[in-house]
């Protein structure tokens, strides 16, 4: 048995109040309050640093049911603040599995709560919007009021710049990946391409070094001759967290004058649209899961995809506009709601897309994104 019988309670900054059972750590967690609909993949969720000080909510009722292996996580931690099921598996059941997400959580000292019913919370943060939450147990445990007081003096998401906090503070190399399946030497691949860690998964460099790219991971606060010491045929702009107004432009802004093959994702997407000179907004309750409807316009194509982002562009849906580096135009846009998902310049070769294409977890609807950039990249040096 996994479960606890401890008691916890979740408290959202609007004083609405669940009472449940401890789930992992035991002791107080504060966050932004958010949603995910996927039913699979809660390993990669729990450590995709885009989720850092984040309390997500699985609205997939039955969760831990593979337990905790050692190939799928997406980064070093778990980067999410806190955890919130409804009926967490008791006894993991899968070749893979190492031990229980229970015993995990547990051991990162992540702080969750199960037992409650995240239908009723996720109702709620649908119509309310996304908003501030702790999780207490333990000896965290006080009177209502003391625990909403605590909740009300936690950080907003709105002005937190946060990606220094999750990224890289050295450069590192993922080898490209030869026909042969092994690594290719440094220095010898087919592309080189410098990548901004905002808060990049795993799996992203690995796709890319699977089409033959050298992977030079920089830091968040790398700077333009940091960019191009690697001697660059592109540069990709990573998922992350926080809000993308707090981010400094530098950087992206002197690659575009440049001209040299850019392509973003996510917190990527967003930043890249803020050098185009369009404004960012927060969403009511964002986008978080790996079955969110996308239209590619630049083909009618829809896509399943995986998302988790809580920001998005503004940005004209009804045709191309003048920007400071020639023409731009929205490319995806969410069937859900009409939220941009992608952007591109008709004048240079850079594009970006709001969702994450390198499936962990997730859809492999979007790898072709990861083939665009390389004939991007292609076309540039041709």
């Amino acid at each position: 048995m996994t479960t606890s019988k401890a008691p916890a309670v979740l408290v959202l900054e609007d004083g609405r109040t669940f009472r449940g059972r401890a789930y992992g750590a035991e002791g107080e967690t504060f966050g932004e309050a958010v949603f995910n609909t996927g039913m699979t993949g809660y390993q990669e969720t729990l450590t995709d640093p885009s989720y850092h000080r984040q309390v997500v909510v699985m609205t997939a009722p039955h969760i831990g049911n593979t337990g905790v292996n050692d190939e799928d996580p997406e980064s070093k931690r778990i980067w999410v603040a806190g955890y919130v099921v409804r009926d967490p598996a008791r006894i993991p059941s899968n070749w893979r599995a190492r031990r229980s997400l229970d015993e995990e959580l547990r051991t990162q000292g992540v702080v969750g709560i199960s037992g409650i019913d995240t239908r009723a919370l996720t109702r709620h943060l649908r119509e309310r919007g996304a908003m501030r939450v702790g999780i207490f147990s333990g000896e965290a445990l006080a009177e209502e009021a003391t625990l909403l007081a605590r909740v009300l003096r936690a950080p907003e998401m709105t002005g937190a710049d946060l990606s220094a906090e999750v990224a890289t503070t050295e450069p590192y190399v993922v080898p490209a990946i030869g026909p042969d399946g092994e690594a290719v030497p440094i220095g010898t691949a087919r592309f080189t391409v410098a990548a901004l860690d905002l808060g990049i998964k795993g799996m992203t460099p690995h796709r890319m070094a699977e089409r033959g790219i050298e992977v030079h991971v920089l830091p968040a606060d790398a700077t333009l001759e940091q960019v191009y010491a690697v001697d660059p045929d592109g540069v990709f702009l990573s998922n992350g967290p926080g809000d993308p107004a707090t981010a400094d432009l530098t950087v992206i802004r002197g690659v575009l004058e440049r001209g040299t093959p850019l392509f973003g994702i996510c917190f990527g997407n967003q930043l890249f649209g803020r050098a185009l000179g369009f404004g960012t907004y927060k969403l009511k309750y964002g986008h978080r899961g790996i079955n969110q409807p996308v239209q590619d316009r630049t083909t009618g194509k829809v896509e399943v995809t995986a998302h988790n982002h809580g920001f998005a562009v503004d940005a004209p849906l009804d045709g191309p506009v003048d920007t400071p580096y020639g023409r731009a135009e929205v490319t995806h846009v969410c069937l859900n709601d009409d939220v941009v998902e992608g952007l591109r310049l008709l004048d240079r070769p850079a594009f970006s897309v709001q969702y994450h294409p390198e499936a962990a977890a997730g859809p492999h609807d979007a790898a072709y994104l990861f083939d665009r950039f390389v004939s991007l990249m292609e076309g540039q040096r041709a």
